[in-house]
């Protein structure tokens, strides 16, 4: 094998490893987040996300976080995170939070949505994703 080939392999090897640590560690059709088509933003700039959760067995924490961005893809404000219950059960999570004055607006935004363990992994919580889900909304005055 040339030196070309083996490092072409290994590059590959990397690649095909990063892409998969990006993944949930368990792909389970049953557990899911959705995001809301249309969420609220006050007088005072408070916005309220909110959508259905489903996951299993939790053993640490879990948390349903969200963020929301508008103007840039690369841009995103976090709104809140709820506490989740990892019980097989499809659950429904509201996120409020302030994002930075003057960062949003009402109109269209995208919006992320991820469940998310801090699972106990050698006396360190190590997160573990077990659902994230984009949408497209509206944000609405409330």
């Amino acid at each position: 094998m040339s030196v070309r080939t083996a490092l072409a392999a290994t590059a590959g090897a990397a690649l095909f490893l990063l892409a998969a640590a990006a993944l949930p560690a368990h792909a389970d059709p049953y557990e899911t987040v959705t995001v809301d088509p249309v969420g609220r933003i006050a007088a005072d700039g408070t916005v309220t996300l909110s959508g259905t959760y489903r996951c299993t067995g939790g053993t640490g924490p879990v948390f349903v976080s969200s963020s929301v961005g508008q103007r840039s893809p690369s841009v995103r404000q976090g709104i809140g995170g709820t506490r989740a219950v990892c019980d097989g059960v499809e659950h429904v999570w509201e996120n409020t939070g302030k994002p930075t004055p003057g960062s949003l607006e009402p109109g269209a935004a995208h919006v992320e949505a991820t469940v998310m363990e801090l699972s106990p992994q050698g006396g360190l919580p190590m997160p573990r994703f077990h659902a994230t889900g984009q949408q497209d909304i509206t944000l609405t005055k409330s």
